[in-house]
C-alpha cells in the first residue's frame, strides 16, 4: 500500500512527521501558512494550525515535531528557539524557551516525556511536562558535546535512544552523518559514521531522520540512495536491510503508525507515503 497525503496544495518544505500511537492520526510539521496539519489515519485533513507570528500559538518555523501518548503534539521551532507543546485542537498549552541555542529534533518516551537534541548546543535533553495543566517540570541535559545532533528517536519498547549527528564537511563533499546509539540509561553502546558505513555497506548514507520499529530495530532514511533502511537492533548494529529502495525523492521524515506501516515523509514532492509492513 503507498497511499500520498499532501501534495503541492497543502504541504511546503516539510520538515517532520510523527504518528499518535493510540489514534493514528499524524501531525507534520512544514514552513506553510499554518505550519502544522494533522491528518486522520485515512488521509483526510483534520486540523491545521500554528500560523507564523508572536502570538503564544504562532510558530515561527517548525524543525520537527512529535505526539505524545497523552495526545499532545510538541514542535521545536528553530525560529524563536523554543520547544512548543499543543492539543489536537491547536491550542497551546506550553511554551518552553530553557536557554536552548537551536532545537531541532525530538521523540516522546512512553511516559509522555520529551528526549531532544539542540543542534548548536551540540547537547540531547529530557524534558519532564504536565503537558494537561502547561506545566513544566524538568528540563535535563542528559549528553552533550555531539556534533549538531538533529533527528532523534526513543524506543517504545527498550527506551533505547538513537541519534543523528551531522559531521562538518571535510574538503568538498558536503558533510556527513553518523548515528549514535545510547541505552535507555543513556551509555553510548554503539556509533556509526558514514565512512564506518562504506566499509560496511555499498554507498555513502547521508541520514536525515530516524526511528525505532515496534521490535526495537534502527531505521534510517537515506538522501544519497533514496531510500529507507534498516540498520538492525542496538546490539546487532549495523546490519543493512533496505526497506524501501525506489518511490522517494528526499525522505526527511519517518514515523510508525500504530498498525505497523510506515509513514515516510518525503520533501521532494511535499508528500506523506505511507507503507504497509
Amino acid at each position: 500500500l503507498r497511499l500520498s497525503l499532501g501534495g503541492w496544495g497543502s504541504l511546503v518544505n516539510p520538515t517532520g512527521v510523527a504518528a499518535c500511537r493510540r489514534s493514528g492520526r499524524l501531525a507534520v510539521a512544514h514552513d506553510g501558512k499554518k505550519r502544522i496539519h494533522v491528518f486522520g489515519p485515512s488521509g483526510s485533513c483534520l486540523q491545521r494550525f500554528g500560523e507564523r507570528g508572536d502570538a503564544g500559538n504562532d510558530i515561527k518555523y517548525p524543525l520537527d515535531v512529535t505526539v505524545t501518548s497523552d495526545g499532545h503534539v510538541v514542535v521545536t521551532d528553530g525560529g524563536d528557539r523554543s520547544v512548543k507543546a499543543f492539543d489536537f485542537e491547536g491550542r497551546g498549552v506550553l511554551a518552553v524557551r530553557e536557554g536552548f541555542c537551536l532545537p531541532w529534533g525530538l521523540d516522546a518516551t512512553p511516559e509522555s516525556e520529551i528526549i531532544l537534541t539542540d543542534s548548536e548546543a551540540g547537547a540531547l535533553y529530557r524534558l519532564t511536562a504536565d503537558f494537561k495543566k502547561g506545566k513544566l517540570k524538568k528540563c535535563q541535559m542528559i549528553w552533550s558535546r555531539l556534533i549538531s545532533p538533529r533527528g532523534v528517536a526513543v524506543s517504545q519498547t527498550s527506551g533505547a535512544v538513537v541519534v543523528v549527528e551531522h559531521l562538518k564537511a571535510q574538503g568538498p563533499n558536503n558533510g556527513s552523518t553518523r548515528v549514535k546509539i545510547f541505552s535507555a540509561e543513556m551509555d553510548l553502546v554503539g556509533q556509526m559514521d558514514s565512512f564506518g558505513l562504506n566499509l560496511v555497506f555499498p554507498a555513502k548514507i547521508y541520514t536525515t531522520a530516524v526511528a525505532f520499529d515496534k521490535e526495537g530495530h534502527i531505521i534510517v532514511t537515506d538522501v544519497c540512495s533514496q531510500a529507507v533502511i534498516c540498520l538492525g537492533k542496538p546490539e546487532e548494529f549495523p546490519i543493512f536491510n533496505p526497506l524501501i529502495s525506489h518511490g522517494l525523492s528526499y525522505p526527511v521524515g519517518l514515523t510508525y503508525m500504530p498498525n505497523n506501516s510506515l509513514a515516510v515523509l518525503d520533501s521532494g514532492d511535499h508528500s506523506i507515503k505511507i507503507y504497509s509492513s
